[in-house]
């Protein structure tokens, strides 16, 4: 099950270094893909907006 970003991403970028797997693409809204997120859950914990969620 992956994380996934809702529209309360403000685009600042802190989860696409934390991410170990490289899951995470940038754009206005950031979207993680899903055959890639090992549901770490690091993007979520990092996120300043509280924008991530598992899935």
């Amino acid at each position: 099950m992956a994380y996934k970003i809702s529209e309360d991403c403000v685009a600042c970028g802190t989860c696409i270094d934390e991410c170990p797997v490289g899951a995470i693409s940038e754009g206005d809204i950031y979207k993680i893909d899903p055959s890639i997120c090992t549901d770490c859950g690091t993007c979520a914990d990092a996120c300043p907006v509280e924008a991530i969620s598992p899935e």
